[in-house]
């Protein structure tokens, strides 16, 4: 097994779907107990190269190592020590908490299995909904089990695919205590999101569109790598105005937030001769202001030309 201290450790790994590489030639390298967020608009390839990476599916191109197993010849092996929450819910509304974590660790083969579920439903705060029916659970509740689910057998990477996707804030919150409560405890962990504010709960994070990683690093570090200067307007008729600045090509990005705008350039004099005319206009209040992930995501996702 290889021991370099990275639970992933892949170079140049390509999926071909109809003649188009919907991954093409990723680079990726996780340290081992640290939680990675993976960014990128949909379609980006990011459920592609999640598959991959727990075995699921063969790349066509590439190379590297899950857990110190090559990803083409041990699938098998990498399988059984990766925990997978998919995108979709996909446990039985028919039973309850406690039918759903005893039926996947059969499954898994488990030993010890009375013990192992009991000890999941308290680490995860389940034990009191144990014998509740799975159907009538929340969304913040189903989403708690999936992580259960996910993590009944003691994975060493856990892989979450939009694991948060339409639950509440609080829920949201709690999820994420729990996500760095495992990692504290050794496990890795990569998190495919969409909100801003979980980025700021990884240790760094990765950027995909088209297939392609685009940047990678800490928040502060990709931030800083996208060279972006970020002028917020407040005032009347925002819309208007951003209609406006979005044919300038000094502009490559303008977005509402709240009761302003971010108007974001890559070149900070093209951008200030952009927005000049309309600084000079009493409707309008500017400030410069230090670019956010969230600028950086609108940004990409503009110059991309995709759809987030």
């Amino acid at each position: 097994m290889n021991s370099n201290g990275y639970a992933i450790d892949v170079h140049g790994l390509t999926k071909v779907y109809g003649g188009r590489a919907v991954v093409d030639k990723v680079t990726i390298r996780v340290p081992r107990g640290k939680i990675y967020g993976f960014l990128g608009p949909n379609g980006s390839g990011k459920t592609t190269t999640i598959r991959m990476l727990c075995g699921l599916l063969t790349p066509d191109g590439g190379e590297g190592t899950c857990l110190g197993h090559d990803l083409r010849t041990e699938s098998s092996v990498i399988k059984r020590r990766v925990g997978y929450m998919t995108q979709r819910f996909s446990y039985w509304e028919d039973l309850t908490i406690r039918e759903n974590l005893e039926f996947v660790a059969t499954i898994f083969g488990l030993n010890r299995l009375k013990e192992r579920v009991d000890a999941t439903l308290v680490g995860l705060n389940l034990a009191a909904r144990a014998n509740q029916l799975v159907g009538t659970l929340s969304g913040g509740w189903k989403q708690r089990l999936a992580l259960s689910a996910s993590v009944l057998h003691d994975p060493d990477l856990l892989l979450l695919d939009e694991p948060t996707s339409g639950v509440d804030p609080r829920s949201r919150r709690e999820f994420w205590d729990e996500i760095h409560r495992l990692a504290a405890g050794g496990m890795t962990v990569l998190v495919s999101t969409h909100y801003m504010d979980e980025t700021e709960r990884c240790h760094a994070i990765i950027y995909m569109s088209e297939g392609k990683i685009i940047t990678q690093g800490s928040v502060a570090e990709v931030v800083a790598q996208a060279g972006l200067t970020t002028w917020t307007a407040a005032g009347a008729d925002l819309i208007t105005l951003m209609g406006k600045l979005k044919g300038n090509p000094a502009v490559a990005s303008v977005a509402p937030f709240g009761d302003s705008l971010h108007v974001i350039g890559r070149d900070a004099a093209a951008l200030e001769q952009a927005i000049a005319p309309y600084r000079t206009d009493g409707k309008y209040a500017w400030v410069k202001v230090s670019p956010t992930m969230e600028d950086v995501f609108f940004y990409y996702t503009a110059t991309a030309g995709e759809k987030a």
